[in-house]
């Protein structure tokens, strides 16, 4: 006998979940948008004068931040620290990665304007992990830092 999923939770556009605990987060909203979900590859060249990384900060655990770095101009003087900006991602700790397009747009405005570096942390996310996992990723982040 085959067992058809039944879904028990819908959120929005972005979120299912089904009685056997899987979990679905598909964008079914409007297409026009959903090129902001996708995520941005890390790059270590400059590009509109911004290079990401990812940066494993927990090998036993595999958390990771993603890292925004503004281009240094030739002039600046390379010993000087910069600020760092943690930022939490939205999502309500259920959808979103520090990696998608809007984050990447908008983090990368924000590293430029402000002459910051931009961390944010890829958040495990609920329902699969629930309270205070994210917490604890972003409490993670801190002490890292």
């Amino acid at each position: 006998m085959v067992h058809e999923k039944k879904l028990v939770l819908k959120v929005s556009d972005w979120l299912r979940v089904y009685d056997d605990g899987s979990v679905d987060r598909t964008w079914r909203g409007h297409p026009q948008i959903s090129h902001l979900l996708e995520p941005v590859p890390p790059h270590q060249e400059y590009i509109n004068g911004v290079a990401t990384k990812d940066v494993v900060i927990d090998n036993t655990s595999g958390h990771r931040v993603r890292i925004y770095l503004q281009e240094r101009k030739p002039d600046d003087n390379n010993e000087t620290k910069l600020p760092i900006i943690l930022h939490f991602h939205g999502g309500g700790f259920c959808f979103c990665e520090a990696d998608w397009y809007m984050y990447y747009h908008i983090y990368t405005k924000i590293a430029r304007a402000a002459n910051a570096i931009v961390v944010s942390p890829y958040l495990r996310q609920a329902p699969e992990h629930r309270l205070p996992a994210q917490m604890d990723d972003g409490f993670s982040v801190l002490l890292w830092l």
